[in-house]
């Protein structure tokens, strides 16, 4: 379930678009359907695929697009060490599990279970809410080939 206690493929993204002030074009639509359709894609995948589906699209635009629904919690910006930013729609406090020599990624479900899944042993009089956690390995695929 995303932040807002809706399941995200019930996620409305013209509401949320308009909830943020932001304006319902139809490149931010194509972003966004690009974005669920490939989670942990990069910028450079995901405008590929909207040029795909609009034709004339800039870089420009797709990143702006990705910067202005990430800013309002619409898609999620992650980016695992030594790797590119990547995009998902599921915003939910979540976490990921990312392959060292492929470089697959997938969500994992928080371990504790509400957020922000990890205490802090000294919080430094921050108010902590969240915790981001890749957990690193061979994925299963990656195994077979060595």
């Amino acid at each position: 379930m995303g932040e807002s206690g809706i399941r995200q493929d019930q996620f409305d993204v013209s509401e949320g678009l308009k909830s943020a002030g932001l304006q319902v074009t139809a490149q931010r639509l194509a972003v966004y359907r690009a974005v669920q359709a490939s989670p942990h894609a990069m910028a450079d995948e995901i405008c590929q695929t909207v040029r795909a589906e609009l034709g004339v699209i800039s870089r420009q635009a797709v990143y702006d697009a990705l910067n202005a629904m990430s800013e309002h919690k619409l898609i999620r910006r992650i980016q695992p060490a030594g790797s590119a930013a990547r995009y998902e729609h599921r915003v939910d406090n979540h976490h990921h599990l990312a392959c060292r020599q492929c470089e697959a990624l997938i969500d994992i479900d928080c371990t504790v279970g509400k957020a922000p899944c990890l205490v802090a042993d000294h919080d430094h009089g921050y108010e902590i809410d969240e915790a981001e956690v890749t957990y690193w390995g061979i994925c299963p695929d990656c195994q077979m080939s060595e």
